[in-house]
């Protein structure tokens, strides 16, 4: 007869997430995953497989709940320098909102695991490239409706704006005041306006 498991998998997903967010991948031991999700380690090896799947999963997981508005937000219909300060206001602001500086999952596995983990490197690639895409798209609409520079390539600006955005996580993890980082924010925003 099947073993039947008897708890939800997307929300000790969610927990597990949670904990790898809060304690990084090495610092996380299956003991403490066994702990946060109330699971045996039988139901969890069952489920998810071993540690690194479930920090794949993980990782997968935070690229669909977290990441995902951010790409809403660029792909809107609404004014795209109104989308793309929004986007750096609420980086800006995470380490006021969140202040146990878990940072970003993504940059932090990024920070930890590449270029040794091939399967984390692959999964952090494909973030920053659909981010990058997904700016370069705003970027471009942007610049048909006449709201950015016309001059300048979209491509680069959304390279620009992507590795802006993962440095001001990084120096928002370490404790950077957020007037700081709203400082980083008015600059990158220079830097796509129009020329007056």
């Amino acid at each position: 007869m099947a073993d039947v498991k008897h708890f939800d998998p997307e929300a000790a997903l969610d927990r597990a997430m949670a904990l790898f967010w809060r304690q990084g991948y090495e610092a996380t031991s299956v003991g403490d995953l066994v702990a946060e999700l109330g699971v045996s380690r039988s139901s969890l090896y069952a489920t998810f497989g071993d540690k690194p799947a479930l920090f794949q999963a993980a990782l997968e997981r935070y690229r669909r709940v977290e990441a995902g508005p951010r790409h809403d937000l660029l792909t809107g219909d609404g004014p795209v320098l109104d989308a793309i300060r929004a986007l750096l206001e609420g980086i800006a602001a995470a380490p006021a909102v969140h202040p146990d500086r878990r940072g970003c999952l993504i940059v932090n596995a990024a920070m930890e695991r590449v270029p040794a983990d091939a399967a984390t490197a692959a999964v952090v690639a494909a973030q920053l490239g659909s981010f990058e895409e997904a700016l370069a798209g705003a970027l471009r609409r942007g610049q048909d409706r006449g709201e950015l520079d016309r001059g300048q390539d979209a491509t680069a600006l959304a390279r620009f704006l992507v590795t802006v955005v993962q440095g001001m996580r990084v120096v928002g993890k370490a404790g950077a005041d957020p007037a700081v980082l709203g400082d980083v924010v008015e600059v990158a925003l220079a830097a796509i306006r129009p020329a007056a």
